[in-house]
């Protein structure tokens, strides 16, 4: 008897490809969108001016003495081989070269996530300087995707509510990553495999994090809860996995990330009008009520 056929397995299988390429596409979408209406860039330009100010002032507080202490760490490791080796018979000095291979391996591995680290640290506090620039872009961008945004209190009691929401955001961002940085450092202790978990469970937390925030401002418009943002992105997986590497990854690079930063705000927003407003908030927020668009589903 020939088993019966799951559609909706067959469009998931269908649809996981295609989400993850369109997923990593919209940070260059928002470049072509922004070049494409002259009339937003001025919410990028500021932006990327502040940016600059502040990040070269974190590189050279930051990334300097890092990149020294690196290199001191690989010298000290090398000599400390060096001097293991010595005292080993002749025929085993070739394990001086494999010394120094794993010398060179480290010292990429702790540049790579020195410059992530640094590339965090300029997300957090660029997107919170550059927040009323922000703003205006993702809700521009929004109103011209979507048509409307969604009515929201206004006067002093509800600016005092916003900012305590914003507060509350980022420390339950920072909780939620803490915690899992624990786990997954614990999990490096496991002999075979621990390290590599690790790995890339930080690389999922870092992900996480940034996508949090480059979607933030069209989730926040809704008053979502910090769970149900969360429940919105993992719903539109695996698209916004790979939205969240890819802007991880652009605003890992020095100097580039000045700039990548607002265009992953603004592909942020994209995403959500794309991927996310139709389907997976109404699912997510049962009374709220988004727009009708003919949007994908992540």
């Amino acid at each position: 008897m020939t088993p019966k056929r799951d559609d909706n397995l067959v469009v998931k299988a269908i649809k996981a490809p295609i989400g993850l390429v369109a997923g990593a596409t919209y940070p260059l979408q928002a470049l072509f969108y922004l070049l494409r209406n002259p009339s937003l860039l001025g919410y990028v330009l500021i932006p990327i001016l502040v940016n600059l100010v502040f990040g070269v002032a974190l590189y050279v507080g930051l990334l300097r003495p890092g990149l020294r202490e690196v290199q001191a760490l690989a010298l000290n490791l090398d000599s400390r081989l060096d001097r293991l080796v010595a005292d080993f018979p002749r025929w085993l000095n070739w394990l001086g070269f494999l010394g120094d291979g794993l010398g060179a391996v480290l010292s990429v591995l702790l540049v790579l996530v020195l410059l992530l680290l640094t590339g965090l640290l300029l997300v957090q506090f660029g997107v919170i300087l550059g927040a009323p620039w922000y703003g205006q872009l993702s809700e521009r961008l929004e109103k011209q995707r979507l048509g409307a945004l969604p009515q929201l209190e206004s006067g002093g009691l509800a600016i005092v509510r916003d900012i305590w929401r914003a507060l509350a955001f980022e420390i339950k961002k920072l909780v939620l990553a803490g915690g899992l940085a624990i786990a997954f450092f614990l999990l490096n202790f496991l002999p075979g495999i621990g390290t590599i978990v690790a790995s890339i469970g930080w690389i999922a937390i870092a992900a996480l994090t940034v996508c949090l925030d480059f979607l933030d401002a069209p989730l926040e418009r809704r008053r979502l809860r910090f769970r149900d943002k969360l429940q919105v992105i993992f719903k539109s997986l695996p698209a916004s996995a790979s939205f969240a590497l890819v802007c991880l990854a652009a605003v890992s690079i020095p100097v580039v990330n000045f700039v990548t930063i607002p265009l992953c705000v603004a592909g942020g927003t994209l995403f959500f009008c794309d991927r996310m407003a139709s389907t997976q908030l109404a699912s997510a927020v049962p009374n709220s009520s988004p727009p009708d668009s003919p949007l994908q589903k992540g």
